[in-house]
């Protein structure tokens, strides 16, 4: 049931994104007085569809193959390669008969319909929900750094001040696309000393593997108090009640939430002593622990209050169009990295498999949205990019047009589109197979 609800979301996701994009350059050519033969959610391969229908001369219908979508526009050669139609005499309604500077307009239609969504799209999150973050002055007990945190310097409990000299206002922003990318430097308290920890740029490659939490944990250092018991779980069993707190595991004092965790982290499987404190008087209790090194049991803690900040109407634009350029910003700074070998792409393409669980097993539709905002803005980016096949691709031969003065023959561009096609088939079989590994990896 979880995969159902995982995939239900993906595929609604992308088929509004396609759908949207698709009606971009739809939109733009029929402006243009262009015809526009068939608009396809998902492709037909070999002519087969699931539905189509016909109106207005228009044929529209959703294919089997779910890699996309395409609308079909008479006299352009692409992804449907229909070289009969470009060997007659070109037709005034022919996307090949309209200046160049019209049909750039129509190839950058779905791009700039993607990132008017992605800006719409937090701008309404933004109006609805505010934003809520952790101020970074109110932390207790300072940062809980992973394995990747400690292997650059980090330290339980440091204090991260500021990024790149810029003072850290907001908790969240320690896991910001700005750090994790790398290449910065972070500012730490560590008790009396203030020190400088370089963040490297190959960071990512190591976040990919072992996740975020391992950089630094989204939940601040904590001390902490038994809250609930899960029914049948060590901790009930050894006698825990609401309100108590572990002070010890076998006999090593544990002060906060993460220090607890560790301790019992070193005794999966096992039995342990755990020093109790309840209403003000130590006991001693044996508890099992899980194959995981759980106890069962749910805390609560002196976390710092989160802070909401809300937005009028126009208030908000701003602030979520500065949300859709930074995810459009941090996919560039990403893809820039890939090329120049810093980033391994076996860590950074992701295929449908794997975006598929960042929608998670239920439907939350703030991440629902989010998820599709920031995926539109990832279309736009990867559409610009300008390899054949891709409105990147056609519009960087019709740059070339305008500047040469005359079209690229139609040989050549049967040509790049086949090798931009094959290209993209390639970076896709990628794609899936580094995730299906991913996953058998996991297992």
């Amino acid at each position: 049931m979880d995969v159902l609800v995982m995939a239900g979301q993906l595929i609604l996701g992308l088929s509004i994104l396609v759908i949207l994009h698709e009606l971009g350059h739809f939109l733009a050519a029929r402006a243009f007085g262009i015809k526009v033969e068939k608009f396809y959610l998902f492709f037909d391969a070999w002519n087969i569809s699931l539905f189509k229908y016909n109106y207005k001369g228009v044929e529209y219908g959703i294919g089997w193959l779910p890699l996309g979508g395409y609308v079909k526009i008479a006299g352009m050669i692409d992804e449907s390669m229909d070289t009969d139609q470009m060997a007659g005499e070109p037709q005034p309604w022919e996307f090949r008969s309209k200046p160049a500077w019209q049909r750039l307009i129509v190839m950058l239609g779905g791009v700039t319909v993607n990132i008017i969504l992605g800006v719409l799209i937090f701008w309404v999150l933004t109006l609805k929900y505010g934003e809520s973050y952790i101020p970074n002055n109110e932390l207790k007990h300072g940062i809980v750094p992973g394995v990747i945190g400690r292997q650059i310097g980090l330290k339980a409990g440091d204090q991260i001040t500021a990024i790149n000299g810029k003072p850290l206002v907001r908790y969240e922003d320690i896991i910001s696309s700005q750090v994790l990318m790398g290449n910065c430097v972070l500012t730490v308290q560590r008790g009396s000393q203030t020190l400088n920890v370089t963040v490297p740029s190959s960071i990512v490659n190591d976040i990919s593997d072992q996740g975020v939490d391992q950089f630094v944990s989204r939940l601040p250092r904590i001390r902490f108090a038994v809250d609930s018991l899960q029914p049948g779980s060590g901790a009930q069993k050894a006698g825990l009640l609401k309100g108590d707190s572990i002070v010890s595991v076998n006999g090593k004092p544990v002060m906060y939430f993460d220090e607890m965790q560790k301790a019992l982290a070193e005794n999966k499987g096992k039995q342990v002593q755990l020093g109790v404190k309840r209403n003000q008087k130590p006991m001693q209790l044996t508890a099992q622990l899980n194959a995981q090194g759980q106890l069962g049991f749910y805390q609560k803690g002196d976390l710092p209050k989160e802070k909401t900040v809300q937005y009028g109407f126009f208030q908000s634009l701003p602030v979520g169009a500065a949300k859709a350029w930074d995810t459009f910003s941090t996919n560039a700074t990403g893809i820039g990295k890939m090329i120049t070998g810093k980033i391994n792409p076996s860590k950074a393409i992701s295929s449908p498999l794997r975006i598929a669980t960042f929608f998670g097993a239920h439907v939350d539709w703030l991440r629902f949205w989010s998820l599709v905002g920031l995926l539109s803005m990832a279309l736009a980016l990867m559409n610009m990019l300008p390899i054949p096949a891709l409105d990147g691709g056609h519009a960087l031969f019709l740059i070339i047009e305008m500047i040469k003065g005359k079209p690229l023959s139609d040989k050549f561009l049967e040509r790049a589109q086949i090798v931009g096609f094959v290209m993209l088939i390639t970076l896709m079989v990628f794609a899936f197979g580094n995730d299906i590994l991913r996953i058998v990896h996991h297992k």
